[in-house]
């Protein structure tokens, strides 16, 4: 394969050997099988440098509003003639689905019930439990997981498109550090992003199959069985392919809107059918609880109450970890897609527009699953405590109009979600493992596919995609010391461009 790096093979090496790891069996190795040796590791991190997983993904939103009224927005990534490539539509649809598509789906509804069943701290009354759950579910959909992906995408965007670097990691750290990220160094950042994004995408894919599942239960009384699981990651994974091989201006870019469409046209649904009223008026007083708190939310640990601390490392500090994980494939693939815009037009469209249609489709999904609770008696918490978390989307469907046929959209949306996450995913491995190629070899693309979803039926069929996840938030703790680092390079860069070159406002064309 020509192209191809030593990151390629030290990465598939790497992944293979994790793979192989994660199915041996636990009564093998009681006290060294993945799943033990990795949530050791991952309760050590979460415990012990909690507060530096909510001090970093702070820090990246504060970056990120700095950018925006900054001097450097008017910073093109691309040349001064640069336009954007993509419309604004497409644009979003595409970074939206890659970003947070299947996980959208699956905790809409389930998200906001488990915090109203556990909050993150005491309430006295059911309706403060309400409002402190979908304030939360904002909390960690909003503005510090985009803020994450905002940093690293600008990064490789700027490096790549106006200073004509590779879209490697390691990149974006040449202001720092020079010819060293040529090296071994910089083989080392970059195989850390390839592990995260791996097994990352790997995790989400095993979750998707099994919402699926689930969905497909529901319309035929099929079991969700492992076996139904095994054909759909199958049976996705051909789909995929045949959209990798369409290529980024075909496949990637036409799901992804459509991706768009089918979601809205699911939430408007549900909205207008569902108590209209109740939801709109959650989603305003929440708006404004979550952006009144957001200081307080962003910084808040619990070091005299260990049920509040807990709780969370269970859920903030485990979303930051997460984000922060997905921040190499995310941010790679936005990053791809964003060449022309400004730095103020693009840090304002990645941290805007996904935060409010996030608010949007909580409010409308956990709304009305916390609705159906609080004045019908549907209790949505304990089928999803017998039939898992990936019921919970199709409980609340399950008690609206037209049930069968919304139940049938919304595996649709979840399959062309699963799609586009993973034709990106294999998009960014493939540009990660060839010293940053634009049009990565198909063959690299298709090797990178195979794992992800190799990876994916076999520790969904051992039950490790717990250890899989986990091993891909271990990852995050590394990266995050790379995304301060990358902050800083940043900074520096755009000084001595400031130094250099007097920046001046741009109009834009639209």
């Amino acid at each position: 394969m020509k192209k191809v790096s030593k990151v390629f093979y030290i990465s598939l090496a790497i992944s293979l050997l994790f793979i192989l790891w994660g199915i041996i069996p636990e009564k093998t190795l009681p006290e060294w099988n993945l799943n033990h040796v990795t949530s050791l590791i991952q309760g050590f991190l979460v415990t012990r440098f909690g507060w530096f997983y909510l001090l970093t993904a702070t820090a990246f939103l504060i970056f990120a509003i700095f950018l925006i009224v900054s001097k450097y927005g008017n910073i093109v990534l691309g040349k001064d003639d640069d336009k954007p490539e993509y419309n604004f539509l497409t644009w979003f649809g595409m970074l939206f689905s890659a970003g947070m598509g299947i996980g959208l789906v699956f905790w809409g509804a389930a998200e906001p019930i488990s915090h109203f069943h556990t909050p993150p701290y005491t309430t006295e009354t059911e309706a403060e439990a309400a409002r402190v759950a979908l304030q939360y579910s904002f909390f960690h959909w909003g503005f510090h997981p985009w803020a994450i992906y905002a940093t690293i995408a600008l990064a490789l965007a700027y490096f790549q498109f106006r200073k004509g670097e590779p879209g490697l990691i390691s990149s974006t750290l040449k202001p720092l550090y020079g010819d060293k990220m040529n090296g071994g160094f910089g083989t080392l950042i970059n195989v850390i992003a390839v592990f995260a994004t791996v097994f990352g995408v790997a995790t989400s894919l095993g979750l998707g199959a099994q919402q699926i599942g689930s969905g497909i239960e529901y319309i035929t009384n099929f079991s969700n069985s492992i076996s139904l699981q095994m054909i759909i990651i199958i049976v996705v994974t051909i789909l995929y392919m045949l959209s990798a091989l369409t290529g980024l201006n075909k496949g990637i870019k036409y799901l992804s809107t459509t991706n768009v469409v089918v979601a809205i046209l699911l939430m408007l649904f549900l909205l207008f059918t569902g108590p209209t009223n109740f939801i709109m008026n959650f989603f305003t007083t929440t708006l404004g609880s979550y952006i009144s708190n957001l200081p307080e939310m962003s910084f808040r640990m619990a070091p005299f109450n260990e049920d509040n601390a807990s709780w969370l490392e269970g859920w903030t500090i485990f979303y930051w970890a997460w984000w922060i994980a997905w921040a190499p494939f995310v941010g790679m693939f936005i990053a791809r897609v964003s060449r022309g815009r400004t730095v103020r037009e693009f840090v304002t469209g990645v941290l805007l527009v996904p935060t409010i249609f996030s608010a949007l489709w909580f409010s409308v999904f956990g709304g009305s699953a916390i609705h159906l609770e609080m004045n019908q008696g549907i209790d949505i918490a304990s089928i999803m405590s017998d039939g898992g978390t990936e019921t919970a989307l199709f409980t609340v469907l399950e008690n609206f109009p037209l049930s069968v046929i919304m139940t049938g959209l919304a595996v649709i949306l979840i399959s062309t979600f699963f799609i586009t996450s993973a034709d990106s995913a294999t998009f960014v491995l493939g540009m990660q493992t060839t010293n940053g190629d634009l049009n990565p070899n198909m063959t690299v693309k298709v090797i990178w596919g195979l794992v992800q979803s190799g990876t994916a039926a076999v520790l969904l069929w051992q039950g490790g995609l717990g250890a899989l996840q986990t091993a891909s938030i271990i990852a995050a703790f590394p990266f995050a010391i790379i995304l301060i680092l990358i902050v800083i390079s940043i900074i520096k860069a755009f000084r001595e461009e400031a130094r250099v070159s007097p920046l001046k406002r741009r109009k834009r064309e639209h």
